[in-house]
């Protein structure tokens, strides 16, 4: 007697589960569909900007301009100068004239305790480089000297090409060693 009880009290238990999945079903279905929101995702936070300055060639493509630009801010003297070397690398602003072959990239920035940045650019620098002394010597410095007006603690640039030593950019200026920062290049408009 005991043993039909306990099965019975099971039977009615297994039954009552039942009614409560099912009672939750039909409460669910005539409520009807439950509209989510999902919130709208946090603005990003603004980005920090430093003003640096960048060269660009001269209207007549005889000397260099500095112009004054917004660069996001890095920590660090390494990633600043990332920052600085990308911006130079990027597309000219309207009105400007970039000196550094298009394609041309970033591959490395680093700086030795001697205050010497090493600067490594992608070989579209010399492979895409239209030639000539002037235009040459205008690409290494538009590098040097952005590199050297925005980062007081590099005193030269060094530049390679795909993380090698190269003699030359495009056959006339010698950059094998590192170059220090070169004013008489610049003519302001």
């Amino acid at each position: 007697m005991k043993s039909t009880r306990w099965l019975q009290i099971a039977i009615l238990l297994v039954a009552l589960g039942i009614l409560a999945v099912v009672a939750t079903t039909v409460v669910e279905r005539l409520a009807g569909p439950r509209e989510t929101t999902t919130p709208a995702p946090a603005p990003a936070p603004p980005t920090a900007h430093i003003t640096a300055t960048l060269f660009y060639a001269s209207p007549d493509g005889q000397s260099l301009r500095a112009v004054r630009q917004e660069v996001p801010f890095a920590d660090g003297v390494v990633a600043q100068g990332r920052q600085i070397i990308a911006a130079q690398l990027a597309a000219a602003p309207a009105g400007q004239i970039s000196t550094i072959p298009a394609g041309t990239h970033l591959l490395a920035f680093y700086v030795t305790e001697r205050g010497d940045a090493f600067v490594d650019l992608s070989a579209e620098v010399s492979s895409a480089h239209p030639g000539g002394s002037l235009n040459e010597l205008l690409t290494v410095y538009t590098i040097v000297d952005a590199v050297t007006a925005n980062l007081p603690a590099v005193q030269r640039v060094q530049l390679l090409v795909g993380g090698k030593e190269v003699d030359t950019i495009a056959g006339h200026i010698d950059v094998r060693r590192p170059l220090e920062r070169d004013d008489s290049l610049i003519k302001q408009p």
